[in-house]
């Protein structure tokens, strides 16, 4: 009896994912008797050769260990427990506009100062084939109305231009770039402000040169305070 419970013999199984029960191929086999060790294909599947109260450990990367000790010779399926959920996918999608996109956003809540008013010239071609003057443009030139859509306009062009600034020259760009921190990474970004011509210019690879190159000159002086320029005054018109 002893000497048929010590004989070799074959057994199989199959391994699967304790949570999702699919089956999990790769996975690495190990008798701590003969120190053999073997993967399973990849239907999950594994064939080896035991002894009764042989000790198997099956491993996977992102999962636990699981050791079985064989009590008999009939197939074994082995469950292993993942070390992490796997959460389902999520798809994000990205809700913040570039400076073009929320400029496109503008023109269309302003259709009007936007529209074919807005970008006519002053010189009207007739059907006759002459030129003349663009009442519509004229209007847009000395109507109260027309210089408060052109000043909108204005205003609009220059938000837009300072977005894309700030699209550019950001505090997570600036800070893995110096390693600064707040207070100092705003104070920084006030005193080194970029132009508009320069952002839309430069290649990335200059960019970058120019942050360090002033994080230099910062670091020289870096307490140094700094006032922002007084904001324009500016009158609102009035209807008489």
């Amino acid at each position: 009896m002893l000497h048929a419970a010590a004989q070799v013999k074959p057994i199989d199984g199959i391994v699967f994912d304790k949570d999702s029960k699919e089956r999990i191929a790769r996975v690495n086999i190990v008798n701590l008797r003969t120190k053999e060790s073997l993967y399973n294909n990849l239907q999950a599947e594994f064939h080896l050769n035991v002894k009764i109260g042989d000790q198997l450990i099956f491993s996977k990367i992102n999962y636990f260990n699981d050791t079985v000790t064989v009590k008999n010779t009939l197939s074994l399926a082995i469950y292993l427990k993942p070390t992490s959920i796997m959460l389902n996918q999520v798809d994000i999608h990205d809700t913040l506009k570039t400076p073009a996109e929320r400029l496109a956003a503008t023109k269309r809540d302003y259709a009007k100062i936007y529209g074919s008013l807005g970008d006519r010239d002053i010189l009207s071609t007739s059907p006759g084939g002459g030129a003349g003057i663009s009442i519509d443009a004229l209007w847009n030139m000395f109507s109260r109305s027309g210089r408060n859509a052109e000043h909108l306009k204005t205003t609009i062009e220059h938000d837009y231009h300072e977005n894309m600034i700030d699209y550019r020259f950001n505090k997570t760009l600036v800070s893995s770039i110096t390693g600064l921190k707040e207070p100092q990474l705003s104070e920084f970004m006030q005193r080194y402000r970029p132009g508009y011509y320069m952002v839309t210019t430069v290649s990335d690879y200059d960019f970058i040169l120019s942050i360090k190159a002033n994080y230099r000159r910062f670091m020289r002086n870096p307490k140094r305070s700094y006032a922002p320029p007084p904001l324009p005054h500016i009158e609102a018109n009035e209807d008489k």
